[in-house]
């Protein structure tokens, strides 16, 4: 009976260049928040405007989302540990699935105090509103401009890009109330419009929350089809079965996999086997971090309980291929 355990560490070093670049531009997307911050409170009290207050606030929350996943990446490069065999990359995925949450719970703030201003209006200067802002929706397409490209490289970026989105949407939503304001002297605009800003929170967040928790979950990578894998694998010389087939997510940017395969009559080595399975992961699916144990027999899925094939799955014990689960 024959084992080997083979691991590819062949680390890609463009994450490392991306998530160098992600840390750099969210941490001039904080300053930049902020500062902006600043302003719409400033501005809140000079105009007796609530609503650039409660936005303050909002960005306050921003503050405090971008400062979290900017540490997260921070930490997220640490070296693993004897207690953190694969590192702290999955810091991100909570700091993401923290910003998700956070949106919803400033939701729930600006659904109710949309519901209190529209029974009790508060008379706002108008155009003072008008001027905080439209700055605030020219900086907010700033940041958006910055973390555009990087969103797709991070779920924990890309978390805060939606909160940045969210503030911007919040800017639109403000100007908006403030031109009804000026030229109708309609107050109760503002809480309507907060009301619709606050359902486009909910349901561009809910993908950040649904992914988070997915990769929390160890669940299959986003565009990997495990059976497509399996099949891959079983196409390449020398592999006769493959048994405990997992595939999850590290990071938001890495898959990893882990296997049982058995050998067949080709006369091919276990180092030959696991080379082969190990490019054809990377070239197909880019899937370039593996666990994979060679067994020269079927006999080894009597050894312990936890070896696990998926039902639909085609696994050999013996001479007799049944699907064990």
């Amino acid at each position: 009976m024959a084992h080997n355990h083979a691991h590819d560490h062949d680390h890609c070093h463009g994450h490392g260049h991306a998530h160098a670049h992600g840390s750099t531009r969210l941490g001039l997307v904080l300053f930049i928040t902020v500062s902006y911050m600043v302003v719409e409170i400033v501005g809140g009290l000079l105009f007796n405007s609530l609503a650039l207050l409660a936005d303050a606030g909002h960005m306050f929350s921003d503050v405090m989302a971008q400062g979290l996943a900017y540490a997260a990446i921070i930490i997220g490069r640490r070296a693993p540990t004897d207690r953190h065999t694969f590192g702290f990359k999955r810091t991100e995925i909570l700091a993401a699935l923290w910003n998700g949450l956070a949106l919803w719970a400033i939701v729930g703030v600006i659904f109710y105090e949309a519901a209190h201003r529209m029974f009790n209006p508060n008379p706002v200067v108008g155009k003072g509103m008008l001027a905080v802002a439209g700055i605030g929706l020219l900086v907010n397409l700033v940041l958006a401009g910055l973390l555009f490209r990087e969103r797709e490289r991070s779920l924990n970026v890309r978390g805060v890009f939606v909160h940045v989105i969210s503030d911007a949407l919040g800017s639109v939503g403000a100007v908006s109330a403030a031109l009804i304001i000026m030229f109708t002297g309609y107050y109760v605009a503002d809480p309507i419009v907060s009301v619709f800003i606050g359902l486009l929170i909910l349901y561009s967040s809910w993908g950040i929350i649904r992914e988070a928790v997915h990769i929390l979950m160890e669940g299959v990578p986003p565009g990997i089809d495990i059976s497509a894998v399996e099949s891959t694998m079983l196409e390449q010389e020398g592999v006769c079965c493959i048994h405990d087939l997992h595939v999850w997510t590290i990071g938001s940017d890495r898959a990893a996999l882990s296997a049982h395969v058995v050998m067949g009559e080709s006369g091919r080595n276990a180092d030959e086997i696991v080379g082969s399975l190990n490019q054809v992961l990377k070239d197909k699916f880019d899937i370039d971090h593996t666990t994979i144990q060679v067994q020269s027999t079927h006999d080894v899925l009597y050894v312990g309980s936890g070896l696990v094939c998926r039902p639909g799955t085609a696994c050999a014990i013996g001479n007799h291929n049944q699907t064990v689960s």
